[in-house]
């Protein structure tokens, strides 16, 4: 979410019209955008499970701002300045991994959640699968779509938007590690929010897409007094 209001209640307005009947969240809710705040109070409502990112330790102190760029560095103290007690209390509680059914959640890697490892190639992705014994994993970080798969046909990686956002079938004798992309900050060009639809009745799940007001979102950035590159990256998912 990073704090992008406009973009999250857009995707669970979708989520929410497709029949969705819960919430997972793989971390940073905040970190970036204006409304942190309202962010983790709609979070906390409605998740039913939630892992930490890295800009929720960071925003608590849990880790050195001097990992994070400036831009980056600079919106996490002022999200640090915008929390209640009982908001940085809940944050602080999130795990690093979760388990639902047979998914493993977490934000970066399954194999050193805590040192933010991101999974960007073939190589990245299938190397964690021996990380996590469930048969889904599903992850962020990166903020781009993808999705790696192993079986007795062999592994099988597929980089950016499945084509047509169609569904990823849960084939009988693969395991699957799913970046679900970005709800508040895509950075695949394309500007609409990304989440990921998870069907255990269907066995797939679907990437989708859904567009919001980017430029309200941006413009709150701007009047909070946020780095201004954080307002203009929204309107190209870069």
């Amino acid at each position: 979410m990073h704090g992008n209001l406009e973009a999250l209640d857009a995707v669970l307005a979708d989520a929410a019209a497709r029949g969705a009947t819960g919430v997972l969240c793989l971390g940073d809710l905040v970190g970036y955008g204006a409304d942190p705040v309202a962010c983790v109070d709609r979070l906390g409502e409605r998740a039913l499970a939630s892992v930490a990112g890295n800009h929720e330790w960071g925003v608590l102190g849990l880790m050195d701002l001097e990992w994070f760029n400036p831009v980056a560095r600079a919106a996490a103290l002022w999200t640090g300045r915008q929390l209640d007690p009982d908001q940085a209390r809940y944050l602080g509680s999130l795990p690093l991994t979760a388990t639902v059914d047979d998914a493993t959640l977490v934000h970066a890697s399954p194999r050193t959640p805590d040192e933010w490892d991101y999974l960007l190639s073939a190589e990245d992705g299938f190397a964690a699968f021996r990380a996590f014994d469930t048969r889904l994993c599903f992850v962020g970080h990166s903020h781009l779509p993808a999705v790696w798969s192993l079986g007795s046909a062999g592994p099988d990686f597929r980089a950016g938007r499945p084509p047509g956002e169609a569904p990823v079938a849960l084939d009988d004798g693969r395991r699957y590690l799913i970046n679900v992309g970005s709800v508040g900050q895509p950075r695949d060009r394309d500007p609409r929010a990304a989440y990921a639809l998870w069907d255990r009745e269907a066995r797939q799940v679907s990437i989708r897409r859904v567009g919001y007001d980017h430029q309200r979102a941006a413009e709150k950035i701007l009047r909070a007094g946020l780095p201004a590159p954080l307002a203009h990256r929204l309107a190209h998912g870069v």
